[in-house]
């Protein structure tokens, strides 16, 4: 899948560019990302206890944040890669890079609440 040229499968499609292709790909990846077992095992495996959720007034399952030990309901917490997909020094590699960095055991996840998750995200495209 690397030696993919992006051009070339865009050009199938009248309008779009590679990046506009890239995307596209990047997008549907993501799509079936949502349902992989090990990311959702993570998330599982940071449950504390069921707690009123305070933004709702109603129980709910409650996790815990890797960074920093807060408990969060499930809409409030996201499987962070430990290893980023796309390294901020080196960038995109090639499809098969992105592919092993995304689909990884449930060891290569950690649980973090969204405020923690934003925080790292955007430190990391600060490093591009």
């Amino acid at each position: 899948m690397g030696s993919i040229k992006l051009a070339a499968l865009a050009s199938i499609v009248p309008g779009w560019t590679a990046a506009k292709m890239k995307s596209f790909i990047i997008s549907a990846l993501r799509g079936s990302f949502r349902r992989f077992p090990p990311k959702q095992q993570c998330i599982n495996d940071a449950y504390i206890e069921t707690k009123i959720n305070e933004t709702t007034g109603r129980m709910a399952k409650h996790y815990e944040c890797d960074e920093c030990k807060g408990s969060f309901p499930r809409t409030m917490v996201e499987a962070d890669h430990i290893i980023s997909i796309v390294d901020p020094s080196t960038g995109f590699i090639d499809w098969n890079t992105w592919i092993e960095r995304a689909f990884v055991p449930v060891g290569g996840f950690r649980c973090l609440c969204k405020p923690c998750h934003k925080r790292k995200t955007s430190e990391e495209r600060k490093k591009k």
